[in-house]
């Protein structure tokens, strides 16, 4: 029989397609040697001409129509020829129309991605990527065929696993890169949830959960109800998922509804136990984010009129935080100033302020105004 991968045709036995047909998730292009098909592509392969070529694919493709084998085949051999002469659009059809016929074809549908990564089309691209990543993880929950043993099942996606890897870490990255490249918020969204579904244990999942809060958030697509929905369909798969905690500990500490504020600590708790900011190994990323966490808590007790316990996790806060984070210092600084003069402790809340109004940011004219308060306050004082 006739294997065919790219352009190349190997030959093996028949049994060797029967059992890939029966058993294998990813779909292979054999041609059985010896047949009509077989037969055919050996005249076209002999045939110089590249025009007359591809019609004489065209026509095998219409004259084994009803063999998936033979028509996906001959689409993927016109897509080469389309591709090298430049025409895109046109390579991009043929292999649609191979991958209609050969569905889970990891080959074809790494092909598409290198095409539509030639043509710049994106959306294309995701899709292609999409369903390479949903024909990956098909390997590893394949059901177990009649009579094959546990072991034998194991053995068997353990290797299918490794035959396919490098074709699934392409597509992975290739779908990725789309994300960080695309410039226009809604494609970049769509592109991010058809990733996501695809590739929901990836690599890069922390960084494609960044660029879907950044996107669904002020100055993209403001789109709280979708960034809450995000974030919990991440922790669904991914319960310690950081950003989404954040996410979520960030988007209840500014919801003024009743309960959010409780909402809030409880995911800002959960990133401070992920984090372990304390641990000795723990990097930038993991102070930052405890530090975030605590300055989440902080806030929300200041709303919820606890002020002494809102001291204690705002200075956590700061000390995770500076030299690591201006803003989220800043913030916690503010958030400080403000509790200590609360509890008339001008002292204090002049220290923490007079730091604040040093950096530069959003905050930094608001820690001014409220520093003036402070000092206006002690001088009445004395």
């Amino acid at each position: 029989m006739r294997q065919c991968k790219g352009s190349l045709l190997l030959l093996v036995f028949f049994f060797a397609f029967s059992f890939a047909q029966a058993w294998a998730q990813v779909d292979h292009i054999v041609i059985a040697a010896g047949t009509d098909e077989d037969h055919a592509l050996q005249a076209i392969s002999s045939e110089q001409d590249a025009a007359k070529k591809s019609a004489m694919y065209q026509d095998f493709v219409q004259k084994f129509s009803a063999n998936p084998q033979a028509v996906a085949f001959g689409n993927w051999q016109l897509a080469q020829a389309s591709q090298a002469s430049g025409d895109l659009d046109k390579a991009l059809d043929y292999r649609d129309k191979a991958l209609a016929a050969s569905p889970h074809n990891l080959d074809i549908l790494v092909s598409q991605v290198s095409i539509a990564q030639q043509a710049k089309n994106n959306l294309k691209l995701i899709d292609y990527a999409a369903k390479g990543g949903e024909v990956c993880h098909s390997i590893a929950k394949q059901p177990k065929p009649e009579g094959m043993s546990d072991e034998d099942l194991k053995q068997k996606i353990t290797q299918e696993t490794a035959a396919a890897q490098s074709n699934c870490d392409f597509l992975e990255t290739s779908g990725f890169n789309v994300i960080t490249t695309e410039t226009d918020p809604k494609n970049r969204m769509t592109e991010i949830e058809k990733y996501t579904a695809a590739f929901p244990d990836s690599k890069f999942g922390d960084q494609v959960s960044n660029y879907a809060m950044y996107t669904l958030g002020p100055g993209q697509l403001n789109d709280q109800t979708r960034l809450v929905s995000f974030g919990e369909k991440i922790l669904a798969t991914d319960p310690k998922s950081v950003p989404a905690l954040l996410l979520l500990a960030s988007y209840y500490g500014e919801d003024k509804q009743p309960g959010s504020a409780a909402k809030a600590i409880t995911y800002a708790q959960k990133v401070i136990d992920v984090s372990k900011a304390d641990a000795p190994d723990a990097d930038k990323s993991r102070k930052v984010a405890a530090g975030a966490a605590y300055n989440t808590i902080g806030w929300a007790y200041l709303k919820q009129e606890k002020t002494n316990p809102a001291i204690t996790e705002l200075k956590s806060a700061s000390t995770l935080l500076k030299g690591q984070d201006d803003q989220q210092y800043a913030r916690a600084l503010y958030g400080l100033g403000f509790a200590y003069g609360k509890l008339n402790k001008l002292t204090e809340a002049r220290e923490v302020l007079s730091e604040a109004v040093k950096i530069p940011g959003p905050l930094q004219s608001m820690s001014q105004d409220l520093l003036a308060k402070v000092n206006s306050a002690r001088a009445k004082g004395k």
